[in-house]
């Protein structure tokens, strides 16, 4: 899944940097089995002059489908160059 997650991020909104990590072993326990816990650290000028409302929107539109089939949960941290 971080990879898939990674490759729609590439091609939606080129980012100059990107980390993607699978935190589901902090969420032991909880809903889901702690399965599907991702976080998310984008930086793309795609987002500049964006709010970060609008940024976590682009974010979910590049992984559209992916929210109900395989992420539970999404920490992001999006910011323009």
């Amino acid at each position: 899944m971080v990879e898939e997650i990674r490759r729609r991020l590439d091609a939606a909104l080129h980012p100059v940097e990107l980390e993607v990590l699978d935190e589901g072993y902090k969420h032991a326990g909880h809903a889901n089995e702690g399965k599907g816990h991702f976080y998310v650290r984008i930086v793309s000028p795609a987002f500049a002059g964006q709010l970060p409302l609008k940024r976590h929107r682009m974010v979910y539109a590049a992984l559209e489908g992916l929210m109900d089939s395989g992420i539970h949960a999404l920490s992001i941290d999006a910011r323009a160059e």
